[in-house]
């Protein structure tokens, strides 16, 4: 008779070393494939997504032709304050929204369902999920409105060549501008991410979404000039939009300063994601 005083395996031997501890090891790669998994199998992922994308291409199609149909009717000053690369590009301002309702949704939904507890169950240290989920939806954000953005430049400044006032790539700034669309909505969807983790709640994360990105900057409109000239230029969604203006105006930061602040205010959100999510109970 033989005795063993572990765990019982077919033919009394242990199994190797390698296959024993390597097969159920939670790793930061595979939490990225399992999250990857789980987002590209929900329809809804992909609407959001194709709707951001039709809302930039579309809106600024729809914008440069109306530019170029009533191009002979502007004043002078309105001509003198056009610029052909913004026009093409006005439809992220729409896409921003999509974009971080999504981010918002890549998280709370599964506080929403409680398909949390099995995510940090599999994966007891927690952070790994938050990082997978940031990285893959940033990733994904990245690029599809970089390729939405150069496909609503060229489509827009095709537009507006029947009036010989389209510009192009290599003309100074627009590059800028077209990868900075790009650039600005990542940073609203990582935004998204975060503030969906920070909340939890569906509703409460798309109200302060909505609220950052369109009401605050409203709001701040309504300050004493010596105030405003102050504060507007910080606010995230200014200074975040700073890196598509051409020309820097006065109380405005500049292009790279504004998305760097911008930039900031996500990981600064991000990272209080990260420590309440280590704290708090799920």
């Amino acid at each position: 008779m033989t005795v063993t005083t572990g765990t019982a395996v077919a033919g009394g031997f242990p199994p190797p070393a390698s296959t024993a501890g390597g097969r159920g090891e939670v790793t930061q790669l595979r939490v990225l494939h399992s999250e990857w998994i789980k987002m590209r199998s929900l329809r809804s992922t992909f609407f959001t997504l194709i709707a951001a994308v039709v809302a930039l291409v579309g809106l600024g199609a729809l914008f440069a032709a109306f530019t170029a149909a009533h191009w002979d009717h502007m004043s002078a000053r309105e001509r003198a304050s056009f610029e052909p690369g913004l026009t093409s590009l006005r439809g992220y301002f729409l896409a921003q929204l999509a974009v971080g309702v999504l981010g918002v949704l890549v998280i709370s939904g599964e506080y929403a369902t409680g398909m949390i507890r099995a995510s940090l169950t599999a994966v007891p240290r927690r952070l790994p999920v938050l990082w997978a989920k940031a990285a893959l939806y940033v990733t994904i954000v990245w690029a599809l409105m970089t390729a939405g953005a150069f496909a609503a430049f060229l489509v827009g400044q095709a537009l507006l060549s029947s009036q010989h006032v389209e510009t192009s790539l290599g003309a100074p700034g627009e590059l800028r501008q077209v990868m900075g669309v790009g650039s600005y909505l990542t940073v609203v969807g990582l935004l998204g991410v975060a503030i969906g983790a920070l909340i939890r709640n569906t509703a409460g994360g798309i109200a302060t979404v909505f609220g950052l990105l369109l009401v605050v900057p409203v709001l701040a409109e309504a300050l004493p000039t010596s105030w405003g000239n102050h504060i507007n230029q910080w606010l995230p969604s200014n200074a975040g939009q700073s890196v598509l203006t051409l020309h820097q105006e006065a109380h405005t930061l500049a292009p790279w300063t504004g998305f760097a602040v911008f930039c900031l205010y996500a990981v600064a959100a991000l990272a209080a994601a990260a420590v309440l999510l280590r704290q708090r109970d799920v």
